[in-house]
């Protein structure tokens, strides 16, 4: 594989850079959030500004990793991992992270609390209980990316297109004239299989394509 360019791109939604894995409870959330919405990868040995360190010991992280992906994920995943070595004779381990089947997954963040996460963007967010329902109805985005999405959410992609460049829940209520429970199931729908973007900065969060 090509590494560099690879790094080049930058984190996202399915690429995660970790200097190394210091504890399973630390990593166990971006393990989950991957699982959670498309798969990735995570580079361990690699700072976040994408310069690489390497990694002293692989094996050892390859431990805390295993760890992390079986005790401290619910349901447990399996991970695969392969190294590359740089010209600078520096190993980053390179752990490919699948899109589950079992969704949704949830990290223990404390003994004895787990919380499930998605991942948005280049960030590890936490789900609500309503998102974890449509987690678990979810088939993998392969699946869903092949069907035709249907009125109400292809009228919410023209909205932004052609009126306004962001919407929140209680606009896309209005606009489509249903709940909005029903409204926000849509929109995280759209946003877990890549269509829309999340965005939480401000006091009521919005959606943008």
């Amino acid at each position: 594989m090509n590494l560099r360019a690879l790094i080049s791109r930058g984190e996202g939604e399915r690429l995660e850079f970790k200097k190394k894995t210091t504890h399973p409870t630390r990593i166990s959330r971006t393990l989950a959030s991957l699982a959670n919405t498309h798969g990735g990868q995570v580079l361990v040995g690699v700072e976040d500004n994408g310069r690489i360190v390497g990694v002293r010991d692989a094996e050892e992280e390859r431990f805390v990793l295993r760890d992390a992906a079986a005790h401290y994920v619910d349901p447990p995943l399996t991970l695969h991992f392969h190294e590359v070595e740089t010209e600078e004779e520096l190993i980053v381990l390179v752990v490919n992270v699948s899109e589950s089947l079992t969704k949704p997954h949830r990290a223990q963040i404390a003994p004895g609390e787990w919380r499930s996460y998605v991942r948005v963007h280049n960030e590890s967010v936490q789900a609500s209980s309503l998102t974890e329902k449509v987690l678990a109805h979810e088939q993998p985005a392969a699946s869903f990316e092949k069907l035709p999405l249907n009125k109400d959410e292809l009228r919410v992609l023209d909205y932004l297109k052609t009126t306004q460049p962001r919407i929140t829940v209680a606009q896309y209520t209005k606009l489509i004239n249903v709940s909005r429970r029903r409204a926000y199931r849509t929109l995280i729908k759209l946003v877990l299989h890549g269509y829309l973007r999340y965005h939480d900065k401000e006091k009521e969060p919005y959606y943008t394509l």
